[in-house]
């Protein structure tokens, strides 16, 4: 697939964050995703309090999904990710892998694009193991269809649902209502 500046490509973020005001953490990155230059945010999902995923003990997780239209590449998206996880105190040089973090923010899906590379693979590669990101998706867009095989999200949460891989993940527990208290969609 090549990127074009001209056509937007429908892109999917789950967001997340279990230090300090979770939920402000996540409200202020929707709106700092919304700011970014080429991109609208056209749907978000309730907030998802789950268990944390790894061998860490730590506390819950906030969760959430977005759904935006974006010109910008993948690689630049992501820069923009980073730039607003840093903002939000994630420091990822220091930080343990699957340890606490104030914010992350991942691309889940762009467009139909396949892409694996030392800094970004495309589709999330564990996505499909993760209710805390299948459950906010299957919200916003539950007939998504995610490359390369085409199952849609609803689908792949169907199937997780059927064989989990940790069970402790799939405990229900989300807040209802709109993520931020005012809208995001149309931003």
């Amino acid at each position: 697939m090549s990127i074009s500046l001209l056509h937007p490509y429908a892109v999917a973020i789950a967001l997340g964050a279990n230090l300090g005001d979770r939920r402000a953490h996540i409200v202020f990155a929707l709106e700092e995703i919304a700011a970014l230059p080429l991109t609208a945010i056209i749907a978000a999902s309730t907030f998802h309090e789950t268990q944390p995923v790894g061998p860490i003990s730590q506390g819950l997780f906030l969760n959430a999904a977005a759904l935006l239209v974006t010109r910008l590449t993948p690689q630049a998206l992501l820069h923009h990710l980073h730039l607003i996880e840093s903002a939000h105190g994630r420091d990822r040089a220091s930080e343990q892998r699957w340890g606490p973090r104030t914010l992350d923010l991942d691309v889940l899906v762009y467009g139909d694009l396949v892409l694996d590379s030392p800094a970004l693979t495309i589709p999330h590669a564990r996505m499909a193991e993760r209710a805390f990101v299948l459950e906010p998706l299957a919200e916003i867009a539950p007939d998504l269809r995610i490359p390369p095989g085409g199952r849609t999200v609803a689908e792949m949460l169907r199937a997780l649902r059927a064989f989990p891989s940790n069970p402790e993940e799939h405990k229900p527990g989300h807040e209802k209502g709109d993520p931020s208290g005012s809208p995001v969609q149309g931003h």
